[in-house]
């Protein structure tokens, strides 16, 4: 949801989504307008957020979209932010400019991120026009070109509020609605990765295809994201930047892909006993045996916030 990334002017400009033709409004110029200011909070750790913010005002009491108005002229651009400890900061900002009233607002956010995290996330965005029913449009895991599996998405907050413009600023205490996840492979004693490795890659499962807008909730728990692992400089692990995906369906099914020099790829697969719900993050350590010559097999546990963990045994392969 970062501003480079969700393409805001081409967003903008299309008008053909799901929208209630029984709604309108007049695009005509509107003197007394009300520019509130903004204040943002992450709810689960009650500090204030650093990030991208974006505000879909919409009819009081329903996800139908207003707009915002810009250079006193009603349009289809949503407020957008750039905020420093839960206030506005820079002057690259689109604000919320409306009539004296009350609306309910939509915010979309993106945490800055204190520990690396994947670099190339992505999504598919809606259509957005005014009028549009926000709660019949979805942000959607966006599909790698060559294959059937899905890229990794953006740490999303969310949350909806009422406000009455005119008496009250926008403040809100936004709820993390995706899961993190980080995989890491060493061997038996740490010891070096076997130099006849060149790729990981992992396979995650049973994720939701996609989020509504107005509600966050997940859809179609069916969809497999993919991501690489990398080598580290000392050679005795290959791990992923933490990565951020939606929701799951219970105990996903975790494929790990490890390619040869030779060209041939082994196969390792195990579903978790954990689920991936929103605003929890996953560490899965996994531990690799002799698996292409027949040795011993390997295991993986599996850590999250809380501490709790789990082993899974992988069966040999040779």
């Amino acid at each position: 949801m970062k501003k480079i990334t969700l393409g805001a002017l081409t967003l903008l400009l299309i008008t053909t989504a799901c929208r209630d033709d029984s709604y309108t409004l007049s695009t005509e110029s509107t003197p007394n307008l009300v520019t509130p200011a903004l204040h943002t909070r992450v709810s689960d750790s009650q500090s204030p957020l650093t990030g991208i913010v974006e505000a879909y005002p919409c009819l009081q009491g329903s996800s139908i979209y207003f707009g915002n108005y810009v250079n006193n002229t009603l349009s289809v651009f949503y407020g957008f932010y750039n905020v420093q400890d839960g206030n506005i900061v820079g002057d690259n900002n689109r604000e919320v400019s409306l009539p004296v009233g009350k609306y309910n607002i939509v915010y979309w956010g993106t945490p800055k991120y204190e520990e690396p995290i994947h670099t190339t996330p992505a999504i598919d965005e809606p259509g957005l026009s005014i009028g549009s029913d926000l709660s019949k449009l979805y942000f959607g895991l966006r599909q790698y070109n060559k294959d059937t599996t899905y890229i990794p998405v953006y740490d999303l907050v969310h949350t909806n509020k009422e406000v009455n413009i005119g008496q009250e600023d926008l403040e809100a205490n936004m709820e993390r609605v995706v899961a993190g996840l980080k995989v890491i492979v060493k061997t038996k004693n740490n010891a070096v990765i076997n130099s006849n490795i060149t790729d990981m890659q992992v396979l995650i499962g049973g994720i939701a295809e996609k989020i509504n807008l107005y509600t966050a909730e997940p859809e179609n728990k069916t969809k497999t994201v993919k991501f690489d692992l990398v080598r580290s400089v000392d050679n005795t692990e290959m791990s992923n930047a933490m990565v951020m995906v939606f929701p799951s369906a219970p105990n996903p099914l975790l494929t790990l892909l490890i390619t040869l020099k030779d060209g041939s790829v082994h196969t390792l697969s195990k579903n978790l006993e954990s689920t991936l719900v929103a605003n929890t993050r996953l560490t899965v350590n996994i531990v690799i045996g002799d698996i292409f010559a027949g040795g011993s097999s390997g295991n993986f546990t599996i850590d999250n916030w809380n501490e709790s963990s789990e082993t899974i045994e992988f069966p040999v392969v040779d």
